[in-house]
């Protein structure tokens, strides 16, 4: 089951940085209206939702809200959590969380919130292309910005 969350988070950075790649300066601080979260807050709480699951896997459940701070920053940080629980999944340690939950929670909240980047980055004039992700290379443990070009876009 470790290898099917790994390959999760490998999918959520392949994704993700897709969404955030060549972002227009002006995109982390894009307003779709009241009531909804910019970019930049949005690739923040994503961080925040990695550093989560890293608690739960450690079986001692802490959430924290960072400062978004800039758009590099919170990207980076983004890319770093991730880093930081793959890292724990492939320690051999005793997971203190069902991978299940692990799935359910942290990481398919934060594949939503890619969806929402994508659908933003429309709204802002900076669409980005559509692609068959059924073949994209998606390699676990590349959990960083620098991803595989794409394979097969629309």
């Amino acid at each position: 089951m470790t290898d099917l969350l790994r390959h999760s988070l490998a999918t959520l950075a392949y994704r993700a940085a897709k969404t955030m790649r060549d972002a227009p300066a002006d995109f982390p601080s894009f307003d779709a209206g009241q009531g909804t979260r910019t970019p930049l807050h949005i690739v923040s709480h994503m961080g925040d939702l990695m550093a989560w699951a890293v608690t739960m896997a450690r079986g001692e459940e802490k959430w924290v809200d960072a400062t978004s701070g800039t758009w590099e920053g919170a990207v980076d940080r983004f890319h770093q959590e991730l880093a930081a629980f793959d890292a724990y999944l492939t320690s051999g340690a005793v997971l203190g969380a069902s991978p299940e939950r692990l799935l359910q929670g942290p990481i398919a909240d934060a594949l939503t919130h890619v969806g929402q980047l994508a659908m933003l980055r429309r709204m802002a004039g900076s669409r980005i292309k559509g692609e068959n992700y059924f073949r994209a290379e998606v390699t676990e443990g590349r959990l960083g910005p620098d991803q595989a070009a794409p394979r097969r876009e629309f």
